[in-house]
């Protein structure tokens, strides 16, 4: 009998190579005025001069922003200082993760001029904001986040007593996610691997949270299949394929879908704190401490209720097809897929810890923030502890 779920509000999604072409028409009907956000390198394209060609053609004025590193609260009030005055009528965001949600938050305080760390999640002071926002249009060049499918902007303050919190709201899901895996074909082997590994840590959390329901399972598992294909090749021989692009892209946004309705694991409970704490890309800290997770989660599955729990038999599943075999047993498929996670974080040089200079010293300011989020099994800070030391050498 399939179980009663919630499943939250998707953008408008336009999939396909080439699909970018349609972004001056997109943006036409929403109005003739448009901040463009990216990052400092991302539309430095030919698809962005034909973006720019498309724009004087339709009429369109566009002001542009650019964004370094991930977004601060303080970036955020600039920019509505700056454009709030010019009556946008739709905001832009043509890039990876982190200026989607750039442009996410831009979109939402354009409409109330106030700063964003006031609404940001467990820091502000004021209520949720009331959702209003200036259409938003999301055109991801990177193969990660997902937050092109997601109703939450995540903003950084980074410092010992630095943060990593959302501005979130139903309506803050973008209202056209316009995915064109041709806008990938370029990035770069070490950004690829962390975006995948990024966008596979939240696959695998949210096919095995506590909170998962049929329909994300579903999702999950067809985006899963996809990162199976494409991972390694897109980060070697297979980058400049655009079929593996495509399947990188589409597990990217599967990924947004479903850890916007089923939640994530303690990997991503851990991603607040570290990301917080120091200038470290967010699917590094996804990739080096996916294996690690894995593994302590089978191990307190297993000793607490044994090889019958719901999420052992889908991590075995997965194991089974990374590995290319049929399932042979649930405890032995799991052990495989960890064995598959470190070697993969291996051949992909997700680089450890300490190369951004964290130490032993800093776990217990790490597991005071840290959080088991929708984990399928609660973990103790010695389980969290033990996840950290495994990736500080």
């Amino acid at each position: 009998m399939i179980s009663a779920f919630n499943f939250a509000r998707m953008p408008q999604v336009i999939f396909g190579p080439g699909k970018s072409s349609e972004l001056p028409r997109l943006i036409r009907k929403f109005g003739s005025r448009v901040l463009v956000v990216t990052g400092d390198a991302s539309y430095k394209s030919l698809s962005w001069d034909r973006f720019q060609d498309g724009l004087k053609t339709s009429g369109i004025e566009h002001s542009h922003i650019t964004l370094k590193g991930e977004p601060s609260p303080e970036f955020v009030d600039d920019a509505v200082a700056q454009f709030a005055p010019m009556n946008l009528d739709v905001v832009v965001a043509w890039g990876g993760g982190s200026v989607i949600d750039a442009g996410k938050a831009i979109s939402a305080m354009l409409m109330r001029k106030e700063p964003v760390a006031e609404y940001l999640e467990t820091v502000g002071t004021k209520t949720l904001p009331d959702g209003s926002k200036k259409p938003f249009i999301a055109v991801p060049t990177t193969a990660g986040t997902g937050s092109e499918a997601t109703k939450n902007a995540v903003l950084s303050r980074i410092g010992r007593n630095g943060f990593k919190k959302s501005l979130r709201h139903d309506n803050f899901v973008p209202d056209i996610a316009l995915v064109d895996p041709e806008l990938m074909l370029h990035c770069p082997a070490a950004v690829t691997a962390a975006c995948g590994m990024d966008a596979f840590t939240q696959l695998l959390e949210a096919y095995v949270s506590s909170a998962a329901s049929p329909m994300t399972d579903a999702l999950a598992w067809s985006g899963i299949e996809a990162i199976a294909r494409s991972l390694v090749p897109a980060c070697s021989d297979g980058a400049g394929d655009a079929q593996v692009r495509a399947d990188m892209a589409y597990a990217a946004l599967m990924s947004g879908i479903v850890l916007a309705n089923a939640g994530l694991g303690v990997v991503h409970g851990l991603a607040s704190p570290i990301g917080g704490y120091a200038i470290i890309p967010h699917g590094v800290v996804c990739g080096t401490l996916m294996a690690p997770a894995v593994a302590v989660t089978i191990q307190r599955l297993s000793e607490a209720h044994g090889p019958g729990h719901p999420a052992l038999k889908k991590y075995a599943r997965v194991g089974a097809l990374l590995a290319g075999t049929e399932e042979t047993g649930t405890l032995r498929d799991c052990r495989m897929l960890v064995e598959h996670l470190e070697a993969l974080t291996e051949q992909l040089a997700i680089p450890t810890l300490n190369r951004y200079g964290f130490s032993e010293s800093d776990i217990p300011n790490l597991l005071a923030g840290a959080e088991n989020k929708n984990n399928p099994i609660a973990l103790n800070s010695e389980d969290i502890s033990l996840i950290l030391q495994q990736r500080l050498s």
